[in-house]
């Protein structure tokens, strides 16, 4: 990393990072119980079960981002070009792990606690942007492949307390819960699949278009299924579970252009 203005940056940035892993670690330890106590008082226990798995899944995430900012850190330090691109990562686990926590606690008049580390991690992400020297356009269709990757994980969430919430009751079609159950963990796999295409991108490396194919389909897949299948036992003309399929639908037609070819496999996507 040649300028020595963008190496200061990241630095500072970096040491952000770490204390920003931290802060999310105890936020969401103190807020943990009394989330799954409020899900409980109100009658949801379901919500309650996806709360306790998700909250020590994001907690654990957010240790390993402070942890990557280290290794960032270190890149910076020593003028690593790959730096950026693992700060980005680092901050994308963050936004995931701050934003996600704040729709239970809102959903039961809580404060949104981990709502300073989603915004923190927005900083720190535009700062690798910037850091990285990272053009425009690569920027705007990263951040909304940032979108459907949160958005993936958020269905996966929502699987879980579904399938809770239906339980065994003898009035509804078995194959609704069996559907909840079979395609859970494929909107986690998916959402995973974003971020490491969204790397790639950073990369320009060719075998991100048909990664990101394979992300768009799945969060499609999922989506509209995941849809169907709610619309189908609560009824109504809209679900939750759509924004993630209808997002991945746009970037999939993006992808599949000649434009889309050339931003991620030949344009200079950052500093190298």
């Amino acid at each position: 990393m040649k300028n020595f203005s963008y190496k200061n940056i990241g630095i500072i940035l970096s040491i952000a990072g770490i204390f920003t892993g931290l802060l999310l670690f105890y936020l969401l330890a103190q807020n943990y119980m009394i989330v799954v106590d409020g899900k409980i008082a109100g009658g949801r226990p379901d919500e309650a079960i996806a709360v306790e798995i998700t909250h020590s899944i994001l907690g654990s995430l957010g240790i390993i981002a402070s942890a990557l900012w280290a290794a960032v850190l270190y890149g910076f330090r020593n003028n690593q070009q790959w730096a950026w691109r693992w700060g980005a990562v680092a901050s994308a686990l963050q936004m995931l792990a701050g934003f996600f926590p704040t729709i239970p606690a809102k959903s039961i008049d809580l404060p949104a606690a981990t709502m300073p580390v989603f915004i923190i991690a927005l900083v720190l992400w535009f700062g690798m942007m910037y850091a990285g020297q990272v053009n425009r356009k690569v920027i705007a269709f990263t951040f909304v492949a940032g979108l459907a990757y949160v958005l993936t994980y958020i269905n996966g969430v929502a699987v879980i307390s579904r399938y809770q919430h239906l339980g065994f009751e003898t009035d509804i079609p078995k194959v609704l819960k069996g559907m909840y159950a079979v395609v859970q963990m494929s909107t986690w796999m998916g959402a995973a699949t974003w971020l490491v295409f969204i790397y790639l991108v950073f990369r320009h490396r060719k075998w991100a278009l048909p990664l990101g194919i394979m992300a768009a389909a799945n969060s499609i897949l999922s989506g509209y299924t995941l849809a169907i299948v709610e619309l189908t036992e609560k009824g109504g003309v809209f679900s939750l579970y759509l924004p993630a399929a209808v997002i991945a639908t746009g970037l999939l037609i993006y992808i599949l252009t000649p434009h889309a070819k050339t931003l991620i496999e030949e344009q200079k996507a950052g500093v190298e």
